[in-house]
């Protein structure tokens, strides 16, 4: 029998994996936000227009049930930090940015609308996590050969095209359209379910890596 045949089976580099509670918060994030907003909308003594009414009038002061939303948005939050931290596949400027978009959701709920008015904290702190969320798939990219598809760049930058063009639709209904609360709410879920993709991604890509080690394994003990 011949021996010192070690690299018979190529063996693509795992990315690192992701852990239980990383995959956790990622599932829950797009959860808790559209369950939030439409708890709080079927709350609404009277007929709340979710198509053009926005996300931040249902947790407006003054507004009733306002505290589901503010939950809502913290619990949002909260999921993208620790879905930030634990996804340790992605290039580190990424996991940062998403965990400032978690903080920033945060901080949205923390920092309501008033009754009558707006909030000047309550956008810039808008504007900040609709920001980061947009481009942290960008700054998440790796580039080796067996990187999970959703940190590749190719996923990426298509994620992001798709973002700027509804963020486009959502800049566009903010001039008194009458689809403002749809256009918000396509952007808040498409920025919070990328996540979970991408998440995803990284177990795939880790299982579909384990059975070449497998047989790599198994040739170095013949």
């Amino acid at each position: 029998m011949v021996r010192g045949t070690r690299e018979l089976v190529p063996r693509p580099a795992l990315a690192q994996a992701v852990p239980w509670w990383g995959v956790l918060s990622s599932i829950l994030a797009p959860i808790i936000l559209i369950s939030g907003w439409t708890v709080a909308a079927d709350l609404q003594p009277h007929p709340f227009d979710a198509v053009q009414r926005s996300i931040s009038a249902l947790g407006a002061e003054g507004m009733p049930y306002r505290w589901v939303i503010t939950i809502a948005l913290l619990g949002v939050g909260a999921c993208h930090a620790a879905t930030g931290l634990a996804l340790r596949a992605a290039a580190e400027p990424g996991r940062i940015l998403l965990m400032i978009g978690g903080i920033a959701s945060m901080l949205i709920g923390l920092n309501p609308q008033g009754a009558h008015t707006g909030s000047l904290p309550h956008e810039a702190f808008s504007l900040l996590g609709v920001v980061v969320m947009t481009i942290w798939p960008i700054a998440a990219i790796q580039r080796y050969p067996a990187a999970p598809f959703g940190l590749r760049p190719v996923a990426a930058a298509a994620t992001t095209g798709v973002t700027l063009v509804v963020l486009l639709w959502f800049t566009i209904e903010l001039f008194n359209g009458p689809q403002l609360g749809l256009a918000e709410r396509t952007v808040t879920a498409d920025q919070s379910i990328w996540p979970l993709l991408v998440v995803l991604s990284v177990l795939v890509a880790n299982q579909r890596s384990a059975v070449p080690a497998e047989q790599e394994a198994a040739v170095r003990s013949r």
